[in-house]
């Protein structure tokens, strides 16, 4: 097998494309494996040509080594065999987006977190001082753990897009990979093409609205604040109602939301009204009940003593001033015919 600068082993071919060939190697040193990218001449490049280019390569790449972020696959060494650079990178297990929409397109909310974790990483890419070229699909691997995570960093810093020319590469891809942009995905997208009305977006706004999209979250328009109906909508709970946006026939963006009815009464409750305070309120009534029915207790059990101790009442001119609770002619007699009070 090959071996490449006396350290790695050449096992196979991962992938190929026109600024190299990217090959899986093993790492002698570390024991580790790795992507081992093989820098490509272009066609037709005079000879004069050829050391110059690959020593752009070289520097681009020992640029990209400086990145740091989880969406940039990390450089792990550069070195160089025959005159030409070598690329060793992480290896991220999985397929590229190239290959991922074989299948068909993405839904907007995937195509939505693909876009962010790209966007996020061109930015601290460009934060390094290494602007992408241009990032295409061949260039973003989607990692079997999840990851996103944009390659194509070899080229020199001086090969690099502008900001906008970079937003707007992002704006194309979102545009080639979503399977629908009629929602709020489509907003952005118009944004970063620069067709919006608005203008175009600073990088940090549209990575946030991005995400917003891919959580299915209600986007917050210029200059404004809240849900502009083209995103999640609170329900009578205050919950917020997942999935993407809705679509043509929607609800506008005032409309009240949509309430429960309170359980067993069959009616739906008018828009704004607490269900707490709802059910609040006539707790009042037993309390108040429970109280009066109390005090009736304890004053009745107050008189039924003061009777007791004090003897047979009959009205007002008893001792004591204390009028018998109990009615003529109930109970029983003494001797003499006279009503007793009751014993306890």
């Amino acid at each position: 097998m090959t071996v490449i600068a006396g350290r790695y082993r050449l096992l196979d071919v991962l992938a190929e494309g026109a600024t190299g060939t990217v090959w899986r190697a093993l790492d002698g040193t570390s024991g580790h494996e790795v992507a081992l990218k093989e820098s490509r001449v272009p066609p037709g490049l005079p000879a004069d040509e050829v050391p110059p280019f690959h020593a752009r390569r070289e520097r681009g790449a020992r640029a990209a080594a400086r990145i740091s972020h989880p969406s940039v696959v990390r450089v792990l060494d550069v070195v160089t065999e025959d005159g030409r650079p070598w690329v060793a990178t992480e290896l991220v297990r999985g397929l590229t987006l190239a290959e991922t929409l074989a299948g068909g397109p993405l839904s907007s909310r995937e195509a939505a977190r693909v876009g962010a974790e790209v966007l996020a990483g061109l930015r601290a890419a460009r934060e390094a001082g290494v602007p992408h070229r241009g990032v295409e699909p061949e260039d973003v691997l989607l990692g079997n753990d999840g990851r996103v995570v944009v390659a194509g960093f070899d080229g020199a810093p001086e090969d690099g897009a502008s900001r906008a020319e970079e937003l707007r590469s992002l704006g194309a891809l979102l545009e080639g990979i979503a399977d629908d942009r009629s929602g709020p995905l489509g907003t952005v997208i118009d944004a970063l093409l620069g067709e919006g009305p608005g203008g175009a977006p600073t990088a940090e706004r549209a990575e946030r609205e991005l995400r917003r999209v891919a959580g299915g979250g209600a986007r917050t328009p210029a200059g404004g604040s809240g849900a502009d109906g083209a995103g999640a909508r609170a329900g009578g709970d205050g919950s917020r109602t997942g999935g993407d946006a809705p679509r043509a026939g929607a609800a506008p963006a005032d409309a009240s939301a949509t309430h429960r009815s309170a359980p067993g009464d069959g009616a739906v409750s008018a828009p704004g009204t607490s269900s707490a305070r709802r059910t609040r309120t006539p707790r009042r009534v037993p309390v108040l009940v429970a109280g009066v029915v109390g005090a009736l207790l304890i004053a009745g059990a107050l008189v039924y003593h003061a009777v007791r101790d004090e003897g047979p009442a009959t009205g007002p001119g008893a001792p004591g001033g204390v009028t018998s609770t109990v009615p003529a002619g109930s109970g029983t007699t003494g001797a003499d015919g006279a009503p007793t009070a009751p014993r306890s």
